[in-house]
């Protein structure tokens, strides 16, 4: 029996890790498959050599997607963002985030803070955080806090934390000046007539025109405005609109509105008295101007609306920033419209805002990704002017290859079924590293007791030849022990057709052409959710009957009765992994607990979990080869 044990804790096959598939597979095999990758390669590339001779005149297409920067400043020395410094080459350099706290943010806004924030610090300079609460009917201290938490989640502070509402007066009394210069005048007009006269759908079905208020004088229109402020107007009866230039071709030249009266759903949260509120066009450069912001960095939506805002500072002789936009990130296939994500929540297809399946940063962050990965995903893209579209592979991509690097491997089985090995006798201790890459991650111990658990999709009651997992009379390795188990029967549940249980023994003879992973009896048991894209289609918006027709139910796979090996307690007592800035220890929170579990993906505590019940939720899938027949 001892000679039985030294042969199961330091045999001889020892398997390798094929990284192209993240299996663990002995080194014959692995030499197979580089073979037959190689092939395939030189195959693949003989054929565009090929082709790219047949239709030589052709330009190639440049790559869309850089490699990952090794220098996180990257973005910052080369590119848009250098340009635009060189530009203003003032310093200390002041940006500033300006959400509306009406929403969660998205992962598209993640890309603006990593900006607006790093631009800031790589120039010396610092970055405000500014709430643009113009809108009381539409805002909500939960976005003010969840907004705070996500940029402090990210690794950001700001210099400080300011609110439109605090300039409203001083707002306001250029808004007199204006209609004092001339350039401003209230006007009653109805959404449609004001469309008519600024030509139509866009623009194009008519002239454009200014309508009879524009010829008001300035004494009228600032007592009208004084009445709109004193709430002697009903809403939407009255707009302060700045006279602009109606002969532009830039829409954002039109009499754009300044102010105007809501219809008061709710009193404004820190300024509950204002019955008129400015609108975003006409708050968002001025408050730029009185925080000194150097550069105003924004997303390419607004390039238009630089010209109004470079012509009310400069109207108004007020300090003018320097505004310049940079391409909004998109995922293909996810959905970022508040509008969407409320109907989703509130049709109960997902769980809340923070459903791992969206791209809200609080469902990444619930999902298990690290905010360091986000950042990393931010710089390998790169900044330029062109709107990104980047694919839901292509972002868990760069987060498979960070926690790649940052966080240790388990064993977990999803749907177990108990094996027997008839000639083991003994409980015996393995010892397994935390990761085979990174040693200083350390060891756990591992019992191998005589029933271990394995997952149901790694056997076969009929065996195959191109199947090289467990079935009768076939042998397979097992991942972090080096003697092999061989199938020699097994139950069913007559009902069901489902197998209940293996028997199996040792088979040191034969060499395996694949591991697999197992848990020892007496593993801790959890619910695992896998998860997939929510929607069947790249772009849900403009699916066939709408985006809830587009709605795939199959996104959410849970495993209910799913076992993890037991040095799952010293890996969460470690957490977070890893440890950045904005998930120290303090902060740290269930979604820390990350780990990749072998042959099956990465994965991370969620916050439905309790103390007697421990719930996963799967971060990213592993690689997989799409033609692997294992």
């Amino acid at each position: 029996m001892a000679d039985s044990i030294v042969e199961i804790v330091a045999g001889a096959t020892k398997p390798v890790l094929d990284d192209t598939t993240g299996e663990m597979v002995s080194r014959n095999e692995l030499k197979k498959r580089t073979q037959k990758r190689a092939k395939k390669a030189a195959a693949e590339e003989a054929r565009a050599r090929k082709s790219s001779e047949a239709d030589a005149v052709k330009p190639r297409p440049p790559e869309t997607i850089e490699k990952l920067p090794e220098d996180p400043d990257a973005i910052f020395k080369h590119g848009f963002l250098a340009d635009v410094f060189k530009e203003r080459p003032v310093k200390p350099v002041v940006t500033r985030f300006p959400p509306g706290p009406n929403g969660y943010l998205h992962l598209g806004h993640a890309k603006a803070i990593a900006i607006a924030f790093g631009f800031a610090r790589y120039h010396g300079g610092e970055t405000i955080l500014r709430f643009d609460d113009t809108n009381p009917n539409e805002e909500d201290q939960i976005y003010f806090d969840a907004t705070e938490s996500i940029i402090k989640w990210l690794g950001f502070t700001p210099s400080k934390v300011t609110y439109a509402s605090d300039n409203f007066q001083r707002l306001y009394d250029l808004a007199e000046k204006l209609i004092g210069l001339g350039k401003a005048y209230v006007c009653h007009c109805t959404q449609t007539e004001i469309q008519l006269s600024r030509g139509g759908k866009d623009g194009k079905e008519g002239p454009r025109y200014r309508c009879k208020h524009a010829d008001q004088d300035k004494d009228t229109n600032l007592a009208k405005f004084r009445d709109m402020r004193d709430g002697k107007y009903a809403p939407q009866t009255a707009t302060l609109r700045m006279k602009q230039d109606i002969e532009n071709n830039n829409p954002q030249m039109w009499d754009i509105t300044a102010y105007r009266i809501l219809e008061q759903k709710k009193k404004h949260l820190r300024v509950p008295d204002w019955k008129m509120y400015p609108t975003y066009d006409f708050t968002h450069c001025l408050c730029d101007s009185f925080e000194g912001i150097t550069h105003s960095l924004c997303t390419s939506e607004f390039v238009l609306s630089r010209e109004s805002y470079e012509w009310l500072n400069k109207t108004l002789e007020v300090y003018e920033p320097m505004q310049r936009e940079f391409g909004r990130l998109n995922v293909t296939g996810a959905v970022m419209s508040k509008r969407v994500l409320k109907s989703l929540v509130e049709n109960k297809i997902v769980r809340g805002w923070d459903d791992p399946r969206l791209y809200t940063l609080i469902a990444l962050r619930r999902r298990g990704i690290p905010p360091a990965a986000i950042l990393s995903f931010v710089n390998e893209l790169g900044v330029t002017t062109a709107r990104t579209f980047i694919q839901a592979a292509r972002f868990e991509q760069s987060v498979r290859r960070y926690l790649e690097q940052t966080v240790p491997r388990l064993m977990v089985v999803l749907d177990p079924i108990p094996v027997t090995i008839q000639d083991h006798e003994e409980v015996i201790q393995l010892d397994a590293p935390f990761s085979p890459k990174d040693p200083s991650l350390g060891t756990h111990k591992l019992d191998f007791t005589k029933t271990i658990y394995i997952d149901r999709s790694d056997f076969r009651d009929t065996d195959d030849k191109s199947y090289y997992r467990l079935a009768p009379g076939k042998t397979v390795g097992l991942l972090q022990s080096s003697s092999p188990i061989k199938a020699i029967s097994y139950t069913k549940d007559e009902k069901t057709d489902k197998v209940t249980s293996v028997q199996a023994v040792f088979d040191r003879t034969t060499k395996p052409k694949s591991w697999i992973q197992w848990v020892p009896e007496g593993s801790i048991k959890a619910e695992v959710r896998l998860y997939s894209s929510l929607f069947q289609s790249e772009n849900p918006i403009a699916a066939e009957g709408g985006f809830l027709n587009d709605v795939d139910p199959k996104s959410e796979t849970i495993y209910s009765n799913a076992m993890v090996e037991n040095a799952f307690t010293e890996v969460r007592q470690r957490a977070p992994w890893p440890a950045t800035t904005g998930e120290s220890k303090g902060d740290a929170g269930p979604e820390t607990v990350r780990f990749q579990a072998l042959r099956v993906g990465y994965f991370a505590v969620d916050s439905d979990s309790t103390e007697d019940k421990l719930i996963f939720n799967q971060i990213v899938p592993l690689k997989e080869d799409s033609k692997k027949s294992y």
